[in-house]
């Protein structure tokens, strides 16, 4: 009976009808993603076929930059003196690394790094994107190498990269003047602004590596690599080269700037030889020096330390450093007198030790007691006869003195191709007021006639006025860069400068005064006199010295007596041959004491070493 009744109740029509419409929503479906699966093959593989064979090719294909090689650096006779050398380094991509923290500690197994490195490295990757590489160390040495390429395959998206590291072959001999270049920082990427320089490891940070950036960089190229999937460079598809950097040739001559370091022996101070008729820097020194290949890689805590030494090794003294002229200010203080009309050579002064103002009890005094009594021009600057320049300034007067010097160039950078040139003090009634909120004085003129007092002069502002008075009356740029070259077989390019500026006007002038400076080195009188001694030419010159303590009261001082950093400080200027100069010396001996003594001597075999047949040559 129950059996019968469950019979009952089942109806098969009504199951049968269920399962067909069950079946044709279940094929329905089934027809309608196979046409979502059809439209959606037919989307990605013809539709959007360029877009993900693209996507593809980028997956498959990396662009590697290709770093140029730097331009190299030469002297006026084509000595090297910036060189590259190849080296190593090692990169790492950060977005094809899965844990930093561990890849740095594993790589720090097999490579040595400190904590400036890996501070470097973090500081830059935050500046970098995920995609580019990132330098951790640079320069490994072979056993590095060696042990980085056994264990390779412990290191996705960790790379070592040949490239050319710079070479200073010369050491400090020229670091005040090429420079040095230096890993770059966040600021040097944000500077350089185009995305494509974040490949560069190094820039210019001193001298004519920094002023010729632009020149010595290039342009970077790169290539096309293939890779595996995990990321491993298989081969080279394409390549786009990068266009190496100009090769620079200087003015400056390395021979004459050896010669110009030992004529120093050992003491601190700044020196300058240049081409009156061009402008052309053949040598500069500043004393003491550094070692700018300390510099490339990143320079160690225990050698910058050393380098903050009060002797201040790094600090350029041509263009950054100033002191007062002293008396290499008088040639000028002459010329100014003669273009203005108040004075002759045949004018007489009479030196009795002392000169006074009207009306004032203090006397300024010349370096002779009892005066050098009648003097004229000649004589003036033989003898470097203080009062003769103490009465001229004050007739002139402080605002034509002003002006006059103020064309002259003094106050304003000269413009040479270096960094950071100072432009000096010129006093005037202006500055004070400017910089002191004072009125100007009649015994300020006095003090600036033989250049003290507020004076501020560079040792390049010197070179370049002493060149004016060797050329002619005619004043050149000085410059250190002489020609370009845009690859090992293109021509040089003479670099082009701007045109001299005659500023005396009557060569009359310019003669007497010279004649006063030949006298001050080779006439009976003459305060250099010492230093010509034995010469087989003739110079003009001037020396100068800078008191660093004053007097008192009638006190005189013998200043080679004083303690080391009270001395005075030495200056001499002159040129050679003095009938038709080809060089042009600036001297500057910190602590000299006097610049008959110490910096006059300097200055001779400064211009030996430049004017008679030299030694054997050991420099190349």
């Amino acid at each position: 009976m129950r059996s019968l009744r469950r019979t009952k109740l089942k109806n098969l029509h009504a199951e049968a009808d269920q399962f067909r419409r069950r079946a044709f929503v279940g094929f329905l479906a089934i027809a309608v993603a196979m046409l979502g699966l059809a439209a959606g093959y037919f989307r990605l593989q013809v539709l959007q076929h360029e877009e993900y064979q693209l996507r593809s090719e980028a997956n498959r294909i990396k662009p590697r930059p290709i770093v140029p090689a730097r331009g190299l650096i030469y002297d006026r006779n084509g000595r090297l003196l910036a060189d590259n050398v190849p080296a190593y380094r090692l990169e790492i991509v950060a977005e094809q690394v899965r844990d930093l923290d561990a890849t740095l500690a594993g790589l720090s197994e097999l490579v040595e790094l400190d904590e400036e490195d890996l501070a470097r490295f973090r500081e830059t990757r935050r500046a970098t994107r995920s995609f580019r590489p990132v330098p951790l160390k640079l320069r490994l040495s072979e056993g590095e190498l060696a042990r980085l390429a056994v264990n390779r395959h412990r290191f996705p998206g960790v790379e070592v990269v040949p490239y050319l590291t710079r070479r200073y072959p010369y050491g400090d001999l020229f670091a005040h003047v090429i420079g040095y270049v230096g890993r770059v920082d966040v600021a040097d990427l944000e500077a350089m602004g185009d995305s494509r320089n974040a490949a560069l490891t190094h820039i210019g940070k001193a001298g004519i590596e920094r002023f010729y950036e632009d020149r010595l960089r290039g342009e970077i190229g790169y290539e096309e690599v293939e890779t595996n999937v995990e990321g491993r460079a298989l081969g080279v598809l394409r390549r786009h080269d990068a266009k190496p950097g100009n090769d620079l040739t200087l003015t400056v001559d390395a021979r004459l700037q050896q010669a110009m370091v030992d004529a120093f022996e050992g003491q601190h101070g700044a020196a300058i030889a240049i081409d009156p008729k061009t402008g052309e820097i053949l040598g500069m020194v500043s004393l003491p020096s550094y070692d700018p290949n300390l510099f490339i890689n990143g320079i160690g805590h225990k050698d910058w330390q050393a380098l903050q030494a009060p002797a201040r090794p790094l600090f350029n003294r041509n263009v950054l450093g100033g002191v007062p002229p002293g008396s290499t200010i008088k040639p000028f203080m002459a010329l100014a007198a003669l273009e203005a009309g108040i004075r002759t050579p045949q004018y007489e002064t009479l030196s009795t030790g002392e000169f006074f103002l009207p009306g004032q009890s203090r006397g300024y005094r010349d370096w002779r007691p009892g005066g050098h009594g009648r003097v004229n021009l000649r004589e003036s600057l033989a003898q470097s006869v203080n009062s003769y320049y103490f009465e001229l300034a004050v007739e002139l007067g402080v605002d034509r003195l002003d002006e006059y010097f103020d064309r002259l160039g003094f106050g304003h950078p000269t413009g040479i191709d270096l960094a950071g040139e100072i432009p000096g003090v010129r006093p005037s009634r202006a500055w004070k007021r400017r910089q002191l909120n004072q009125n100007w004085f009649p015994g300020d003129t006095v003090n600036a006639a033989i250049g003290q007092g507020y004076w501020v002069t560079t040792p390049l502002q010197m070179a370049q006025a002493t060149g004016l008075l060797a050329n002619g009356g005619v004043r050149h740029r000085p410059h250190l860069l002489k020609a370009t070259q845009a690859g090992f077989n293109a021509p040089l390019v003479p670099e082009p400068q701007p045109p001299g500026v005659l500023l005396v006007k009557n060569p009359a002038d310019l003669a007497a005064v010279n004649e006063g400076m030949v006298a001050a080195m080779h006439g009976p009188t003459g305060s250099g006199r010492g230093a010509a001694q034995g010469m087989s030419y003739q110079m003009a010159g001037k020396t100068g010295t800078v008191q660093r303590v004053s007097r008192r009261g009638t006190e005189r001082m013998d200043p080679n007596q004083l303690p080391y950093h009270l001395r005075h400080q030495a200056w001499f200027i002159g040129f050679a041959p003095a009938e038709a100069p080809t060089v042009a010396v600036v001297v500057l001996v910190e602590h000299g004491g006097s610049g008959a003594r110490a910096a006059a001597p300097i200055g001779r075999r400064i211009l030996d070493a430049w004017l008679l047949p030299p030694p054997e040559d050991t420099t190349k």
